[in-house]
């Protein structure tokens, strides 16, 4: 007997909107209401993920970040490598007293660039730009991978429901054909017991499949609002990516941004090596006595500072280590990639193929079920056959049925695998 899709017996479950572990410090699920509930489109993989982006503390400071490299980047810009200062001094040898000398100064302080650390501090600021977005991708990725993981955990726990409901029915329906035999006097009965027994166990596999499938949600739930997931339909596949590891993949570019940026510091760190000269322009009006004119005169001074020395060095040298293992990560990170890709092509394939093979085998099972389900009604089968032929087909389809998703699952795996995030 073919499996037929029917809503009403599969119960509309409540999957909650997945946000990592800064969620549950910002607030914790906020239930809807049943009309909200019903009300609610089904859940996809993208919007799931979506809404858990949303809740992530990279998500919610992106902006400021952002705002942060720009405002750095900008500095580089400036005339002076430092707020310019002002300088007010009033100087007398009579305090108190309006007699004696007097002598006011006006003074401006401004820090000069060294040589080449005005372009090596925009290319800092420039790598410090393009570090926050990797970083925002990497961390989009990294979310993206707990996502899919809980999305398909739910996914197969809400089919093996679905088999074990499908289960439940058939075994009743059989259940009760064998009791009007027994009554009139056909079967025996141990054949009562055997559909009897049958029944007990597919009610056992729904309550552990309701089990299971709760435990899924309440995985997710623990992370944000309720929301619906589609009811008794295969889950929306992604679409399957082209071949080849991509240059830009956001957990290498996040690694060789941060190298770069270590490259940059060095280099800005290289030019650092004492504290920036300042140039002075100041104005003073004075008088030697009371009752004497007051004179005006202008002074423009420079102030060089002496060389930093170890401190200067310890700051290049550390910036240069920290490159370095940025980008030996990075190419660790990239041959771990290719191996993923590799591995993840390979179970595409796999379960592709395990598809269609499953595929067949539960429409044989299907045929099968019918024919022998046929000559059990008109007396041509015994009821051992008829139990075991319908095991036969309860096992085929959940084997179907977990193949549809496994090869589901292992595209997703696939997109993971390239950087690519839900869709």
């Amino acid at each position: 007997m073919q499996r037929t899709t029917n809503k009403n017996h599969l119960p509309r479950p409540l999957l909650a909107a997945v946000a990592l572990g800064y969620a549950l410090a910002v607030g914790g699920a906020h239930a809807q209401s049943p009309a909200e509930t019903e009300a609610a489109p089904p859940l996809t993989l993208k919007s799931l993920f979506e809404r858990a982006w949303e809740r992530q503390p990279e998500a919610q400071s992106a902006a400021l970040r952002r705002e942060s490299a720009q405002a750095a980047r900008s500095g580089a810009s400036s005339w002076t490598a430092e707020p310019a200062a002002l300088e007010l001094s009033r100087k007398s040898d009579r305090p108190g007293s309006n007699q004696g000398s007097r002598e006011y100064e006006v003074g401006v302080a401004l820090p000069l660039w060294l040589p080449g650390e005005r372009a090596r501090k925009a290319a800092l600021g420039d790598a410090e730009i393009k570090a926050v977005e990797s970083r925002r991708l990497a961390a989009q990725l990294q979310l993206a991978a707990t996502v899919r993981e809980a999305w398909w955990t739910l996914q197969r726990a809400q089919a093996e429901l679905g088999l074990a409901q499908d289960r439940l029915q058939n075994a009743q329906r059989l259940a009760a054909d064998v009791a009007r035999r027994f009554k009139a006097g056909d079967m025996s009965r141990a054949d009562q017991t055997q559909a009897d027994a049958a029944v007990a166990q597919a009610e056992a596999a729904v309550a552990e499949a309701t089990g299971a499938r709760d435990v899924a949600q309440a995985a997710l739930a623990a992370w944000g609002g309720n929301v619906v997931l589609a009811d008794g339909t295969d889950p929306e596949a992604e679409a399957l990516p082209a071949p080849g590891l991509p240059a830009d993949h956001p957990a290498v570019a996040d690694w060789q941004d941060q190298a770069a940026v270590a490259r940059r510091a060095a280099d800005l760190a290289a030019v650092q090596t004492r504290a920036n000269p300042e140039l002075t322009v100041a104005a003073t009006r004075g008088r030697e006595q009371a009752g004497e004119r007051y004179l005006q005169s202008f002074t423009v001074g420079v102030r060089v500072p002496l060389g930093g020395g170890d401190r200067a060095r310890a700051k290049e040298t550390a910036a240069r280590a920290d490159a370095l293992d940025a980008e030996v990560r990075a190419r660790v990170e990239q041959d771990r990639l290719v191996a993923d890709v590799a591995a993840a092509t390979a179970r595409v394939k796999a379960t592709q193929a395990q598809r269609e093979a499953m595929a067949r085998h539960a429409a044989l099972a299907r045929d099968t079920r019918g024919f022998i389900d046929k000559a059990f009604r008109l007396g041509e089968a015994d009821w051992p056959t008829r139990l075991r032929v319908e095991l036969e087909a309860v096992q085929a389809e959940r084997q179907w049925a977990r193949a549809r998703i496994d090869a589901a699952a292992a595209v997703s795996t696939l997109r993971q695998a390239l950087g690519l995030l839900p869709q």
